[in-house]
C-alpha cells in the first residue's frame, strides 16, 4: 500500500499543523488565565479545565488526521505523540513566558498580575524556561497533574484515531470486494458472428395440424 493510499504522509502534515496551533492556543490559555472568571480557575484547582483543555487538543488533532482518510497504522501512535506533544509544549511556553515576564518586572509580579500581549517574547521565554521546566523534574506526587493531562491527551488521540482508521479499512475492504465480485462475473461467451439474441425458435408440427399445401 502506498504512502498515497495509506493518507500517511498528510496525515503526518495535518496532524503536525494540528499540534502547533494547539500548543499556540494552550500556551496562550495558561498565559493569560487570569482574564478567565476566578470561579472557572479554583474550581478543583483548575484541573478540570485543563483536562478539558487536553480533551480537546486530542480531538482537534485526531479530526486533523482523520480528514484525510488515513489508513496507516501508524498513524494513531503518532497522533498520540502529536497531543501529549502539543500539551507539554503548552504548558511549558505558557508558563515560561509568564514566570518569565514576572522575573523581568518584578513590579506586576502578584496574584493580580494580568498578563499582556507585549510579554510574549523571546526573552521572556528564555528567562522563565527553568522554572517551566521545573513541571516535570519534580517527584510524581508534585507534578502528576501534568503528566495526567499529556496522558489524558495522548490516550484520547490514540483512540479517535485508531477507530478512525479502522473504520477507513473496513469501508475499503468492503469496496475491494465489491469490486473483486464484479471482476468475477464474466461476461456469457458469444462466437463472433452469433447474433446477441437467438431468434425465436419455430412451434414444432404434429399430426393433427393442417399443412398448408402452397408451402408443403
Amino acid at each position: 500500500m502506498s504512502h498515497k493510499r495509506s493518507g500517511l504522509l498528510w496525515g503526518l502534515f495535518t496532524g503536525l499543523l494540528a499540534a502547533l496551533v494547539c500548543a499556540a492556543g494552550l500556551g496562550a490559555a495558561i498565559l493569560f488565565q487570569q482574564r478567565l472568571p476566578s470561579a472557572v480557575m479554583t474550581f478543583g484547582g483548575g484541573l478540570p479545565v485543563s483536562l478539558g483543555l487536553s480533551l480537546l487538543i486530542a480531538v482537534m488533532v485526531a479530526l486533523a488526521i482523520g480528514a484525510v482518510r488515513p489508513r496507516s497504522l501508524v498513524l494513531p501512535p503518532l497522533a498520540a505523540l502529536y497531543a501529549g506533544g502539543a500539551v507539554a509544549a503548552g504548558q511549558i511556553t505558557g508558563k515560561a513566558v509568564m514566570d518569565g515576564a514576572a522575573l523581568r518586572a518584578p513590579d506586576r509580579s502578584g496574584a493580580g498580575l494580568r498578563a499582556e500581549l507585549g510579554d510574549v517574547t523571546l526573552d521572556n521565554l528564555n528567562a522563565g524556561l527553568g522554572d517551566a521546566l521545573s513541571l516535570y523534574r519534580g517527584t510524581l506526587t508534585e507534578t502528576w497533574a501534568a503528566w495526567l493531562c499529556i496522558a489524558v491527551a495522548a490516550l484520547a488521540a490514540f483512540a479517535l484515531v485508531t477507530l478512525r482508521v479502522a473504520r477507513v479499512r473496513r469501508a475499503q475492504r468492503a469496496e475491494e470486494a465489491a469490486a473483486q465480485a464484479e471482476e468475477d462475473q464474466e461476461p456469457e461467451y458469444r462466437a463472433p458472428f452469433e447474433p446477441a439474441q437467438q431468434p425465436a425458435p419455430k412451434p414444432a408440427t404434429d399430426l393433427f395440424t393442417p399443412r398448408d399445401p402452397a408451402r408443403d
